[in-house]
């Protein structure tokens, strides 16, 4: 917990120096108990946005690869990665998947934070895609609130086709947490489907995103 708030702190406070975000709702974050925090997706850089300016530690998935690159580079990420609460994930494998579900369901048991992108991977035009339904699932197997947040700008700080770190003001707002009655993790998919279309309507009315009903498709980029 100490190396995860001298990370937080040194990255919130690079955030702060460089961006001068706007931070909005943070006291929508439960001071106790499990949450499930559930952003929209614009850049590479919103896990360790969230998990830097949010009150309590945040579990994100990040690729594998992070962690097992060589080098002194490799080092660096490994630790960053690890200090800020990422979980390894396998290239390739889907956020949804039962595996990955089941992993973010210990951490919620534990009472602790995870973050979840429902739409899965990164909106390249910009566009709030339709969610996928493992964010359903973790809400109604544990009962744990969700917290919708809304990201605005943040595609700015890595352009597309570019590399590294580029400072530019971004808006984070966290919406108001939802409640969903605990069904545990057998329950039927309409159930599922509606628990996370409510979801992603808040956090529509927080970023004020341009919608589809289609989802979006990885690339390997991402």
């Amino acid at each position: 917990m100490a190396l995860f708030e001298a990370v937080r702190w040194t990255f919130r406070g690079l955030v702060a120096g460089t961006c001068r975000p706007t931070v909005v709702g943070l006291e929508n974050v439960p001071k106790e108990g499990p949450f499930i925090v559930a952003p929209n997706h614009l850049s590479f850089f919103d896990s360790v946005i969230v998990q830097a300016l949010m009150p309590r530690p945040v579990a994100f998935f990040a690729k594998a690869e992070y962690f097992t690159t060589g080098g002194v580079k490799g080092k660096v990420m490994k630790s960053f990665f690890e200090s800020v609460g990422s979980i390894p994930v396998e290239r390739g494998e889907q956020a949804a998947s039962v595996q990955a579900l089941k992993t973010l369901l210990d951490i919620l048991e534990a009472g602790k934070g995870i973050g979840i992108y429902p739409e899965g991977t990164r909106s390249r035009d910009g566009i709030l895609y339709r969610g996928r339904t493992g964010v359903g699932w973790l809400a109604l197997a544990t009962g744990a609130p969700v917290i919708p947040v809304g990201l605005i700008g943040t595609e700015n700080l890595q352009p597309a086709g570019e590399k590294g770190f580029k400072p530019h003001h971004f808006t984070m707002k966290v919406g108001e947490p939802l409640y969903f009655d605990k069904t545990g993790p057998d329950h039927s998919l309409p159930a599922r489907r509606q628990v996370t279309d409510r979801i992603m309507d808040a956090i529509a009315e927080l970023s004020g995103q341009e919608r589809s009903t289609s989802y979006n498709q990885s690339k390997a980029a991402d």
